[in-house]
């Protein structure tokens, strides 16, 4: 059975199957919009959304995917909160967050990685390196 192309909110897959789910929380329609067709290519992955972060914390523990990309600057609570948040939770803690923004400078680097984040990419984000980073984490 093939899995889904990235249904943004698509039911998480059973691990059995091999599909692994990304979980990306970003305000932005058009940032969802850009990594759905960024990824749309990729049979093994299954892309689930929420629109800030605490909706994304909450999406996280009910769904546990197996890797969440989050914008870091969104309403409600920022990303860096969220990852928090999520690495401080016993069921969450060893998701890997990879944490995107716009602004690059030293010191959103390090509130990222204090926030105990796996990796950090400034916007926009190419191709090459959002295939490495889901890569790198959920492999091939």
């Amino acid at each position: 059975m093939k899995a889904k192309h990235f249904e943004e909110d698509a039911a998480t897959p059973n691990s059995a199957s091999g599909v692994k789910t990304i979980l990306l929380v970003d305000d932005s329609s058009t940032s969802r919009m850009t990594a759905r067709m960024l990824l749309s290519g990729h049979e093994s992955y299954v892309l689930t959304s929420a629109c800030d972060g605490q909706e994304g914390v909450e999406k996280a523990i009910a769904e546990l995917p197996n890797l969440i990309l989050m914008d870091i600057e969104m309403p409600r609570m920022n990303g860096i909160e969220a990852c928090r948040l999520l690495k401080q939770n016993a069921t969450t803690k060893n998701i890997p967050v990879v944490l995107l923004t716009m602004r690059g400078e030293e010191q959103f680097v390090r509130q990222a990685y204090a926030s105990g984040c796996n990796d950090f990419l400034t916007k926009p984000v190419n191709e090459q390196k959002l295939a490495m980073v889901i890569k790198k984490y959920l492999g091939s």
